[in-house]
């Protein structure tokens, strides 16, 4: 009987045969892909969000106060994220605070149909 080394069997696929991303003979997983090049057009910078509590100055938050809390739930009821929003950690506590006050107060819906 001869022995066989598995590790140089070629088994069909693509990528040299060890998993991962790899780069073997046929290429892989990122084999064709070119990185991106970054633009350096300041135009197209996107300018950071402000926390809108902060420039305000807002140092009480109120439940009963809807209308400065209804741009931060979704069309559905949720609510939205510090990446959307723009308000820093220390507020989006807050604001958490407030909404599930509201909405236990049944002045802001559970779920919007």
């Amino acid at each position: 009987m001869a022995y066989r080394d598995s590790r140089k069997e070629d088994d069909g696929r693509a990528g040299g045969g060890f998993g991962g991303r790899g780069g073997g003979k046929m290429g892989g997983k990122l084999a064709g892909r070119r990185r991106r090049e970054k633009k350096e057009d300041v135009l197209t910078r996107v300018r950071k969000k402000t926390c809108r509590f902060c420039e305000e100055k807002v140092e009480l938050f109120d439940y009963k106060d809807m209308r400065r809390f209804e741009r931060l739930i979704s069309e559905r009821g949720k609510m939205l994220s510090r990446r959307i929003t723009g308000v820093c950690a220390k507020h989006q506590r807050k604001v958490e605070d407030v909404v599930k006050k509201a909405r236990f107060m049944a002045l802001f819906p559970f779920l919007k149909h």
